[in-house]
C-alpha cells in the first residue's frame, strides 16, 4: 500500500533477510573482517553471535552473494532443536547428498565422500549452520567430528555458526566443548547500530528501492527510533513499516515526532514488541494484609461487608465535611450585615458546596458498581 503511495518500487523494511539492502554498519564491517580472516584459514569455526533480529542472516547471505560458487560449496542448515543424528542427516542434505534411510555411520560416509570429491574438484566445502543456540552438545560435538576430515594433511570443511548471545555463553562455558572451543579461529559478536546510524541506515533501504525524497523525514524521528529500537535493525524494520503505512493513510509526505509516538503506542497495544506484551496475572492473596486496599477478596460474603464499612466511614467524612460548610455559612450569614464578604470568598464557598456534593455522588456511584460486581461472581480483573 506504501510503497505505491510513495512511488517505491518494493517494499524497503521487510523482516526477512534480504541481501540486497544489507547495510554495512560499524559492527558489521569489523563482522565481515573476522568472517574474512577466518575464510582465509580455511579451516575450523567461525563464530558470529547477535541479538534477534542483528542481522546475523543478512550479512551471511550478503556474504553468500560474493562467494564464487565455482570455488567454494555453501551448506546451509536453520537448526531447530536437533540431537547429534538428526544433525548429520541435515547436514547431508544440505550438500545434496541423499541419506534418507541411512544410520548415522552411513551419512557420516557419504558427507566425507562428498568433501573428497570437492577437494578433488578444486573447492572448498563451508557448512553455515543457523541458531545454534539449539543445539545440544551432542549435536556441537558432531560437527566437530565433521570438522576433522582431511585430505592428507589438507582440512575439508570449515563451519561458520551463527547463534544468538546465549551460544556464546554455551560455548565460553561447556567443559564438554573444550576441543571445540581450540578450533574457533575467529568470532565476533554483532551489536546494535549507533545512534548515529540509523538515519543512513533507513535511507540506505529506502534508496534501495528508489526513494527519493518522499516521504521526508524529522530529524527527531531518527532519535525517537533508537531509543524505541535499541538500534536493532529488525526492530527499526517493524516501526518504519508502520511508520510509512500511516504516513500513506494519512498522506503524509513528512514523517514527524507525532506520528512516531502514535505508532509506538499503538504497536505496544498489540503486543509488537516483547516488553509490551502483558504480565501474567497476579493471584490474590487468601487473607491479605491490613493496609491500603490492593486487591477486592475473592468470597463475595468476605468482600462486601469490607465494602459497605468503607462506604458508611466515606459517608460519615461527607457529612462532617457538609456540616463544616453550613456552619462556615451561618456564621457568613450571620457578619453579612456588619462586613460584607468579597465576591469571591462567597463562589468559593457554593463551590466547595457544589464539589462534595459531585464527590458523593461519584464515590456512591463506583462502590455501588463495586458491590454489584463482587455480587455477580466475576474473576477479578488486573488494571492495565
Amino acid at each position: 500500500m506504501f510503497d505505491d503511495f510513495y512511488g517505491l518500487t518494493g517494499r524497503p523494511f521487510q523482516l526477512t533477510p534480504d541481501p540486497n539492502f544489507y547495510f554495512e554498519s560499524a559492527t558489521h564491517r569489523k563482522a565481515l573482517s573476522y568472517l574474512g580472516y577466518g575464510m582465509a584459514q580455511s579451516e575450523g569455526f567461525i563464530v558470529i553471535t547477535g541479538e534477534v533480529g542483528a542481522g546475523k542472516s543478512t550479512l551471511v547471505a550478503h556474504l553468500m552473494q560474493k562467494i564464487d560458487r565455482e570455488q567454494m560449496t555453501v551448506g546451509q542448515v536453520v537448526t531447530s532443536n536437533l540431537d547429534g543424528e538428526e544433525l548429520v542427516h541435515v547436514a547431508a542434505q544440505s550438500f545434496g547428498i541423499e541419506v534418507e534411510g541411512k544410520d548415522k555411520a552411513s551419512a557420516l560416509g557419504a558427507i566425507e565422500n562428498f568433501l573428497h570429491d570437492e577437494a578433488r574438484e578444486g573447492r572448498r566445502t563451508m557448512l553455515v549452520v543457523d541458531e545454534s543456540q539449539n543445539l545440544s552438545v551432542e549435536a556441537l560435538e558432531e560437527l566437530r567430528m565433521l570438522s576433522n576430515f582431511q585430505l592428507g594433511s589438507h582440512p575439508l570443511l570449515q563451519l561458520l555458526l551463527l547463534g544468538q548471545p546465549e551460544f556464546k555463553q554455551v560455548l565460553a562455558q561447556s567443559d564438554e566443548l573444550e576441543q571445540l572451543r581450540q578450533r574457533v579461529i575467529a568470532a565476533h559478536h554483532l551489536e546494535s547500530m549507533e545512534p548515529s546510524e540509523i538515519e543512513p541506515y533507513i535511507k540506505h533501504r529506502l534508496e534501495c528501492v528508489g526513494w527519493e525524497g518522499n516521504p521526508e523525514f524529522d530529524q527527531r524521528v531518527f532519535a525517537g527510533l533508537y531509543e524505541a529500537t535499541g538500534g536493532i535493525p529488525r526492530r527499526v524494520n517493524q516501526v518504519v513499516t508502520r511508520l510509512l503505512l500511516l504516513g500513506a493513510v494519512e498522506q503524509r509526505t513528512r514523517i514527524d515526532n507525532a506520528m512516531l509516538t502514535a505508532v509506538l503506542k499503538e504497536m505496544e497495544g498489540d503486543t509488537t514488541f516483547p516488553e509490551a506484551a502483558p504480565k501474567p496475572m497476579q493471584k490474590v492473596p487468601a487473607a491479605p494484609a491490613p493496609g491500603p486496599i490492593k486487591h477486592v477478596a475473592a468470597a463475595p460474603a468476605i468482600a462486601q461487608p469490607k465494602v459497605e464499612e468503607i462506604l458508611a466511614e466515606r459517608d460519615t467524612q461527607i457529612q462532617e465535611l457538609q456540616q463544616a460548610v453550613v456552619e462556615l455559612s451561618r456564621s457568613v450569614e450571620a457578619k453579612a450585615d456588619s462586613v460584607e464578604l468579597p465576591k469571591e470568598m462567597i463562589e468559593k464557598i457554593a463551590g466547595m458546596e457544589a464539589r462534595i456534593d459531585e464527590q458523593e455522588r461519584t464515590v456512591r456511584h463506583v462502590l455501588t458498581m463495586l458491590i454489584e460486581w463482587i455480587e455477580s461472581d466475576q474473576p477479578p480483573r488486573v488494571a492495565a
